[in-house]
């Protein structure tokens, strides 16, 4: 089974494929599929046989068939979508794809028809600043994250989502306000607790909460920063992950260009900064790899690709290896075919 880094190319209008070395995380290029026009976010089936990339530059959502030996991707075919998606996640049995729209201020859903193709279902109007979608483990509940500031209402939207149908309804609470200008962005799920951890786009930190398994509603917990004390300068998070042990947690600061660390209590899920490491220049897209060995930080105005080993009892990053990746790479998935 082959270890695939996928990079989305916004400016070059390419998705750069890459194998990993296992044990060191080092990384070899296998070649570039052309993305017309744009391409921004991806997402991928849990089958890992279909590739899904957001064109922003013609609001379309271009699907890809992976090749199990190769890892590279052969184009399937495209579909128009109402405005540009700057997010796109499958629900956890891999029978729909959800997409958020920044701009639109709008969510998505479309059936997946296990080729490559997708139907629209539902088309739901939200407010502008929509930044990401995902369902609960249980495939039971969806949020939907917006950040705060002009375009923003600083507001987690929370839904039930009926798996057979994909059809996302409103909670009994459909709105969460978390603290003032936090403007919630994405989030991670850990992978044994009912704990959910945003990154807020303007406060500049992670909150943690807990999803009620009875109604599928948020409660908050707690809030760190992602940033050292005393700095004055500008700066915002973008994504969030966590490792597949559940012990570690990283998010990213675009303009004090770093990447803060945290430790995940193993008993109640809670957070503590352990590191801010130095990284590429606006640290949109990151990810990390199944293991929880290895973290691929890009740049967007360095256009570069770094490489982290993640030191198993701290949760610290050590740089492995830089790579040129091109310009503008909005995303960053890494996936084991």
């Amino acid at each position: 089974m082959a270890r695939l880094v996928y990079v989305a190319l916004q400016d070059e209008n390419r998705i750069a494929a890459y194998e990993a070395d296992r044990g060191s995380g080092r990384l070899t290029k296998i070649g570039d599929t052309a993305a017309n026009d744009g391409p921004a976010p991806l997402a991928i089936d849990p089958r890992r046989e279909f590739l899904y990339a957001g064109l922003r530059g013609n609001n379309r959502l271009a699907s890809y068939r992976i090749d199990a030996a190769s890892g590279g991707l052969t184009p399937v075919g495209t579909i128009e979508l109402p405005s540009d998606p700057c997010y796109l996640a499958t629900d956890q049995r891999g029978r729909f794809l959800m997409g958020a729209y920044y701009f639109a201020g709008m969510v998505t859903v479309h059936r997946l028809d296990g080729e490559g193709g997708a139907e629209p279902v539902q088309q739901i109007e939200t407010y502008e600043g929509a930044h990401s979608i995902q369902t609960d483990p249980a495939n039971q509940y969806a949020f939907v994250p917006h950040i705060a500031g002009d375009v923003g209402p600083n507001l987690i939207l929370q839904y039930g989502f009926d798996q057979e149908s994909g059809r996302l309804t409103p909670n009994t609470q459909p709105e969460l306000s978390p603290e003032p200008n936090a403007g919630p962005r994405h989030f991670c799920i850990h992978p044994r607790m009912n704990v959910f951890y945003f990154s807020n786009e303007q406060g500049s930190s992670v909150t943690s909460y807990e999803m009620s398994i009875y109604d599928g509603l948020l409660s908050p917990m707690r809030t760190v920063s992602t940033l050292p004390r005393g700095y004055q300068g500008e700066n915002t998070c973008a994504q969030i992950q966590i490792a597949s042990t559940g012990r570690f947690l990283y998010a990213p600061n675009r303009g004090h260009n770093s990447i803060a660390c945290f430790a995940v209590d193993e008993h109640w899920g809670q957070l503590t900064r352990t590191a801010i490491v130095p990284t590429e220049p606006v640290p949109r897209a990151f990810s990390l790899d199944p293991d929880g060995r290895f973290l691929y930080a890009s740049g967007l105005e360095s256009g570069n690709l770094a490489v982290y080993e993640i030191d198993q009892d701290t949760g610290g990053l050590a740089h492995v290896e830089t790579y040129a990746a091109g310009a503008a790479p909005m995303w960053v998935l890494v996936a084991d075919v």
